[in-house]
């Protein structure tokens, strides 16, 4: 096999590999906010870390499942957006000093999905492809 039927080949598979551990590492943060899991601490109920520890939880889920990708990726993006710019540059301009270098990556990871989709592995390819469907 070349590199180029290896790429056409593998290209899409990890592309879900990459949605799927993306969504299971953002739901694991959701958990600890909404769940206290695995640390027992959760923020108190409706303040913005707890809001945003529910849609990293219900949007992390979505993700790993490949499901509603492209509406989920798209509000993460836009939750770790204001989490960067909101919780951690007001403390430095640098992301290795604020600590928002993951809110960083989730958020342009997020981004690409918006527009990437979900890859092949995804309960969203499955609903494609499901009889009588037109998409």
């Amino acid at each position: 096999m070349n590199v180029r039927n290896y790429q056409t080949v593998w290209n899409p598979r990890l592309l879900s590999i990459l949605r799927i551990a993306a969504g299971l590492t953002f739901l694991s943060y959701g958990s600890e906010k909404i769940l206290g899991f695995p640390s027992g601490r959760t923020p108190e109920m409706f303040s913005m870390s707890w809001n945003a520890g529910l849609i990293e939880l219900v949007t992390g889920a979505l993700l790993a499942l490949g499901l509603f990708t492209r509406p989920a990726a798209f509000v993460a993006s836009g939750t770790m957006a204001v989490a960067y710019f909101v919780a951690h540059a007001p403390r430095s301009f640098f992301p290795s000093v604020n600590d928002g270098a993951a809110a960083i990556l989730f958020c342009f990871v997020f981004l690409y999905l918006v527009f990437a989709g979900p890859g092949p592995w995804s309960l969203d390819a499955m609903r494609a492809k499901a009889p009588g469907r037109d998409i």
